[in-house]
């Protein structure tokens, strides 16, 4: 049986990147997004390049707990214990503490926090009793160093950051592997429109082959956290 990787809002960016990426090292993928389309695009696309694994899709938006928990069916009904869980759904809102609109806090830590927390209780139950596993979160550096007009974005960060900081901790007597991607500016869509070349940002596919890299590792070793920076700096 292959490899199952279930990565969150895998359609675009980071997301997208990191399915690639495993589905070429022959990992079977599952992933979500909010656009049906954007997912049968990204399945008959890797299907079209003849890879071994398979790609299993649902649309879902993961700040929905009804939809998360129906993405999380998709998956188990598949009966594939999962080998890597990424937990890659996140959303930015500009603004600052003191005059941000009315609920970016609420959103920002149901999308960037709590599809997280809820989708790791949802697989890790499996990873445990298994005595094996690797649980990514997508944070970011905002997650610890804030920045003006970062508002509520760095602080729901700092929030995910502390959640894979505990369980990494929990999980340590039962074999799960547990790593934080701290990542600063990354060439995505979300950059669309900023008048920066685009070789002053980091690739997505850097940021995938990091996760990669630190999975391969052997099961006696785990990276904590992947600090990814600009060459040039952060932005």
């Amino acid at each position: 049986m292959r490899k199952l990787a279930v990565i969150s809002s895998g359609t675009k960016g980071i997301g997208r990147a990191t399915v690639e990426k495993f589905h070429k090292e022959g990992f079977d993928v599952a992933t979500c997004a909010r656009s049906e389309d954007d997912l049968l695009n990204l399945k008959s696309s890797l299907e079209g390049q003849n890879g071994p694994g398979s790609i299993y899709v649902k649309p879902a938006d993961m700040s929905d707990m009804r939809q998360l928990g129906a993405f999380a069916d998709f998956v188990k009904a598949h009966s594939q214990p999962v080998d890597v869980l990424l937990n890659n759904t996140g959303v930015f809102i500009p603004g600052s503490v003191h005059d941000e609109a009315e609920g970016s806090l609420e959103q920002m830590i149901e999308t960037n926090l709590y599809s997280a927390y809820y989708l790791t209780r949802a697989f890790i139950e499996g990873m445990k009793k298994r005595k094996e596993g690797h649980v990514f979160t997508t944070g970011s550096i905002a997650g610890i160093q804030s920045y003006a007009n970062g508002g509520s974005y760095s602080i729901s960060k700092f929030a995910l950051h502390g959640f894979t900081k505990a369980l990494r901790e929990e999980m340590k007597e039962h074999g799960v592997r547990v790593t934080s991607i701290l990542a600063g500016a990354t060439y995505t869509n979300s950059w669309d429109g900023v008048e920066l070349p685009e070789d002053r940002f980091m690739k997505a596919t850097d940021v995938a082959d990091a996760i990669y890299a630190a999975h391969a590792l052997s099961k006696n070793t785990v990276v904590e956290e992947i600090l990814l920076r600009p060459q040039l700096g952060d932005i």
